[in-house]
């Protein structure tokens, strides 16, 4: 199956923080190849709420510049109740505020949908009200009047992610780079540049499984200093399928 899975290095609900957080996958958007999708970042969050803490780094927005979120800043989470399998997320009336179309509203729902069930449960399904009420049509392009499931990961994520070393890091050489790809052939390139955008290294890992969400890992020893580390699509097509998406962490090395 194609259902994706949320991550479990350093940043999993099975590994807590020791410090009353644990870590859950938060979606944001990125324009891509095949248009917007969504892409995932960790953060530790509160352990007795996640999800209500996961929906507001959601609404808060990303630290990768890379990525963005449509959904108005003023929008608060009023409640989350989870029960039988479905989760209801009560929100303020300023989430009915976004100018979006009908394919990025499609997806602010996703990225919603995601973030809570990365917080509770994959399977879950979820409704939103807003201030108690169903929240019905949405931002004049969209419905949400019923329970909502994750789409396939494979029309709705980034389909190579970066999820540990986290954006912003400070790491010790050698540097683990993990995450999760749906990689042709289970191939994944990857490259590490400099601060002035040099390339230092290169090379290529490989998911446990290809053309489907599967993880991976590479070490890579680097010198002191400041570095990004790309991670891409492999490219049979040689262009023809598009400019190949990309994930990227900017970290420093100690």
């Amino acid at each position: 199956t194609t259902t994706g899975t949320d991550p479990t290095p350093t940043g999993s609900p099975s590994s807590p923080t020791g410090d009353g957080l644990e870590p859950t996958g938060v979606y944001f958007t990125l324009d891509t190849r095949t248009g917007f999708r969504l892409a995932r970042e960790l953060h530790d969050v509160a352990e007795d709420a996640r999800a209500v803490a996961a929906v507001e780094t959601m609404i808060a927005g990303p630290v990768d510049p890379d990525y963005a979120t449509t959904w108005d800043p003023g929008t608060q989470v009023l409640g989350i109740t989870e029960e039988a399998g479905n989760v209801e997320v009560d929100l303020s009336a300023d989430a009915r505020t976004a100018n979006v179309g009908s394919a990025l509203a499609a997806l602010m729902i996703q990225q919603l949908v995601y973030t809570v069930t990365a917080a509770t449960d994959p399977e879950n399904t979820v409704e939103l009200l807003i201030d108690g009420e169903p929240a019905g049509e949405l931002w004049g392009a969209v419905v949400w009047d019923a329970p909502i499931s994750r789409d396939d990961p494979l029309d709705v994520r980034l389909l190579v992610q970066i999820d540990e070393p986290r954006e912003g890091a400070e790491v010790a050489s050698p540097v683990t780079v993990s995450g999760e790809a749906a990689a042709f052939e289970a191939n994944v390139p990857w490259r590490v540049l400099d601060e002035g955008g040099a390339e230092v290294l290169t090379g290529f890992t490989m998911t446990t499984e290809g053309q489907t969400f599967a993880p991976f890992s590479f070490d890579v020893a680097l010198e002191p200093g400041t570095y990004t580390v790309e991670i891409s699509e492999d490219d049979p097509s040689g262009g023809e399928a598009g400019v190949p998406m990309t994930d990227t962490r900017t970290i420093t090395v100690s």
